[in-house]
């Protein structure tokens, strides 16, 4: 448990490490491009409007180009979300099949079940399964409209 718990430490920072170096590496890039643009944006307006709409010029291609780069840091962060969120899932069920698949759980509950009895058993069973159901439903309520 505790190795696998270093190694989603690993994973995320590793991720988190990767997804800011691009961040950063196309920030750069990005202010550069937008930089020789705005210079011939400016330029290009000076000499045909004049100085304030070749300032406004300017800073409408800066807004541009910051939502789509916010825009592409919100795709991003999200596909990295769901991965992580099927990753948990999966690593869930696996988690309950191996706990079921063990001989020493089934020896257990057919001792439970010896121990209470079957008549006694089964009202218990109805209402557990009931308020499993309940859970159930619950949590997949909340899972399909996440909160931003």
């Amino acid at each position: 448990m505790f190795a696998h718990l270093i190694d989603d430490f690993k994973e995320s920072t590793g991720s988190a490490l990767r997804l800011t170096s691009l961040a950063v590496a196309a920030a750069l890039a990005l202010f550069v491009t937008t930089a020789f643009l705005c210079a011939a944006v400016f330029v290009a307006v000076l000499d045909k409007y004049g100085l304030v709409q070749a300032c406004l010029a300017g800073a409408a291609v800066f807004f541009v180009v910051t939502l789509l780069a916010a825009a592409s840091y919100m795709v991003r962060k999200r596909q990295i979300e769901r991965r992580l969120e099927a990753r948990a899932a999966a690593s869930a069920k696996s988690a309950v099949h191996s706990a079921l698949a063990d001989p020493m759980v089934m020896a257990a509950g057919l001792q439970v079940i010896r121990a209470i009895g079957v008549k006694k058993l089964i009202p218990i069973l109805a209402v557990g399964g009931l308020a499993l159901g309940f859970l159930a439903s619950r949590n997949a309520a909340t899972g399909e409209a996440p909160a931003e």
